[in-house]
């Protein structure tokens, strides 16, 4: 049985069906996924913030599927399913079903016979829409607009959300008996933030895609890793990969991601998307305070010692320049040079 590899072995399996990682966080997570891969008409549910890989995950899935590997996986963008066609797009209809309903189509459920459909953002289906879909997964057939018949369907489902499910059913948003119908297998798909280890083996994997319109590189400097660790992606592995893009697109020499590299490209963004820079600094202190590396008032004076040496670098400064530039008086910053403990290195 494939579920009883190594974590080597399994991360391999799945690195071929596109999904990369290097945490072992995500050994069980990936020993579930390849279960249901092997138990083909299991529905399963992904649960992940934006970004985070679901529709790869679920992709690897279905590659991983010995039944339906060799037949089409759909996507369904049910956050952009319009009401009043969604029957037509889902289940199909007849010729003359409606106005402008020229030919009989297949809907989305036939389109994936005997493959897989994948339900992205099952989360914003409209509520109005849910019992048809309910109905459709409990009997295994759909019914086209303006058919008498209904038309048996051989499909696997593998549904997505970007919020968790459970609170919405409370809320009275998401039906509670679609909610057990999808959530068989549960995947929970963790953010970035909680899985450092994939940086290197994601950027390395981004770099190599790209290889072909940029220069290639061989390795991620650890500098650059330890900086990500405290960073806010909040875009998870999609907002990673386009960072890469941009480094690359940027990189003149050398075939390492730098922290250098990484700075450049944050400071090519629109300012609408620029990162906020004070909150990555505020995550960097907060993880050396909780690392236990050291107390709360030495991390800060260490913070304002690095200002004072990085205002003071510029070459042509004078503590008046500085002194202005920080919008203090000289005779502070004296004092705050002392109690840092920085020798006077200007005038």
């Amino acid at each position: 049985m494939r579920e009883d590899l190594t974590g080597s072995d399994l991360r391999k399996v799945f690195e071929q069906h596109g999904f990369v990682t290097g945490s072992d966080c995500l050994l069980p997570l990936l020993r579930r996924a390849i279960k249901a891969a092997e138990v083909s008409d299991v529905t399963t549910l992904i649960e992940g913030e934006t970004g985070t890989g679901k529709q790869v995950l679920a992709q690897a899935i279905h590659s991983l599927d010995g039944k339906r590997k060799n037949n089409a996986f759909v996507t369904v963008h049910c956050s952009t399913v319009s009401e009043s066609l969604a029957e037509s797009e889902l289940f199909g209809h007849q010729r003359g079903a409606f106005s402008g309903a020229f030919a009989n189509r297949r809907g989305l459920f036939q389109a994936a016979r005997n493959g897989t459909l994948f339900l992205d953002d099952v989360n914003d289906l409209p509520l109005v829409l849910q019992p048809k879909l309910l109905d459709v997964l409990q009997r295994g057939t759909v019914r086209p607009v303006g058919s008498d018949f209904e038309v048996p369907i051989d499909v696997r489902i593998i549904a997505a959300a970007n919020r968790p499910l459970e609170p919405l059913v409370k809320e009275g948003r998401f039906r509670q008996d679609l909610y057990h119908r999808l959530n068989v297998v549960r995947l929970e798909l963790p953010p970035l933030r909680e899985r450092p280890a994939d940086f290197a083996s994601l950027m390395l994997t981004f770099a190599c895609r790209h290889a072909g319109l940029y220069r290639p590189i061989l390795s991620v400097d650890p500098e650059l890793l330890r900086f990500l660790e405290s960073q806010p992606i909040l875009g998870n592995v999609r907002e990673l990969e386009n960072a890469v893009q941009r480094m690359l697109f940027l990189k003149t020499e050398g075939a390492s991601l730098t922290l250098e590299d990484w700075t450049r490209q944050v400071s090519t963004e629109a300012p609408g998307e620029k990162i906020d820079l004070m909150a990555q600094t505020a995550n960097a202190v907060w993880r050396t305070i909780s690392n236990g590396e050291c107390g709360y008032g030495q991390a800060l004076q260490e913070l304002e010692k690095r200002v004072l040496e990085a205002a003071m670098s510029v070459p042509g400064s004078t503590r008046r320049k500085v002194a202005k530039q920080l919008h203090i008086s000289e005779r502070a910053l004296y004092y705050k040079m002392r109690a840092c403990g920085i020798a006077s290195r200007i005038r």
